[in-house]
């Protein structure tokens, strides 16, 4: 099963130092090499984001940042997991990595025959 992890955190402004990247890049390989992780990106701040609303057939887009936000969208991830619980053991141990922040986990529809 395939599952979608959301992370989401107090908006950072600066990019993530060296070490940070290097903490990250190795437990990425890690979770690679297992199959547990299919794919993972990184948001930029929300200052340079939108947000499109449709409400009635009208459109609203409100440019970043979102200064009502207490956490963004900081980056997403796709998982490889046999079960929820599973994707929340991962993504447990992603949070250890992180210090703080949550992530909202959802299970992803499978195409049919696949």
């Amino acid at each position: 099963m395939r599952f979608l992890s959301i992370y989401k955190s107090p908006e950072r402004d600066t990019p993530p130092t060296p070490e940070e990247m290097a903490q990250m890049g190795r437990m990425i390989e890690d979770q690679m090499k297992s199959g547990r992780l299919v794919a993972t990106e990184g948001c930029m701040p929300s200052k340079s984001g939108a947000r499109v609303r449709v409400e009635n057939g009208k459109f609203t887009v409100s440019d970043g940042p979102f200064a009502e936000a207490k956490e963004v969208v900081g980056g997403l991830a796709i998982l490889n997991a046999p079960s929820k619980e599973a994707a929340v053991e991962y993504v447990k141990e992603f949070l250890q990595h992180m210090g703080q922040g949550e992530c909202e986990v959802r299970q992803l529809y499978d195409a049919p025959g696949a």
